[in-house]
């Protein structure tokens, strides 16, 4: 598991006034600390190391160690709110952890050996991929960065689902949780598209097989 340290100083000013002119500084970001038996605790961030870490996918699924004004904090990040067309993020939310409880996150799915996948590389199949990322429920010291999943031996129809991830020993899938039902595929094998060549004759011209008038 990666280690992730951020120093952060107490947000003693609060308010949409405050957020604009902490912006404004370009040096630190807004965040939040909240769960557990304390209270929520508002805080700021030096802006180069959190965006250093944020480009990181296994920061999204890790314990995050927060030192605040010297007190460590351990907790995993929950939201980020981004400026709407500027590549600024304006508030991070982070979830205290107590290592004796469970915690449910979504963590990203690692494809293995998709260039000598059976289904492709033998039977002329596309892989597609039907999810990205799965959220799990462990504690704290069991969560994985990831969850990798073999294509090797997928072959053309065939669709590897939740039930045939394998999962570090402590680690559940919500969903599955939920009943068989809920038993998604991740990742499949099929057939390409094939386009006739009616359909590509057909293509900017009407019903009556004249060409269409562009708008």
């Amino acid at each position: 598991m990666s280690h992730y340290t951020l120093t952060a100083n107490v947000r003693k000013e609060l308010g949409k006034g405050a957020s604009r002119r902490l912006r404004r500084k370009n040096e630190q970001v807004a965040a939040i600390i909240y769960g557990g038996t304390a209270e929520p605790q508002p805080i700021t961030i030096d802006k180069p190391a959190f965006y250093k870490a944020i480009e990181d996918e296994a920061f999204f699924s890790s314990i995050i160690d927060i030192q605040v004004d010297g007190k460590s904090e351990q907790v995993v990040i929950r939201d980020l709110q981004r400026h709407p067309y500027k590549a600024l993020v304006t508030h991070a939310d982070f979830m205290r952890v107590d290592a004796t409880h469970e915690l449910t996150l979504n963590v990203p799915l690692h494809f293995l050996n998709e260039e000598t996948c059976k289904g492709v590389k033998d039977e002329g199949g596309v892989l597609h991929v039907l999810n990205n990322d799965v959220q799990i429920s462990c504690l704290p010291s069991k969560l994985p960065e990831y969850l990798e999943v073999d294509v090797a031996n997928l072959a053309l129809g065939e669709t590897i689902h939740l039930s045939d991830i394998k999962l570090p020993e402590g680690v559940t899938l919500v969903e599955l949780s939920h009943g068989e039902e809920h038993d998604a595929g991740v990742v499949s094998v099929t057939h390409p598209t094939v386009v006739s060549d009616d359909e590509v004759a057909g293509e900017g011209v009407d019903e009556d097989g004249e060409p269409k008038d562009e708008a």
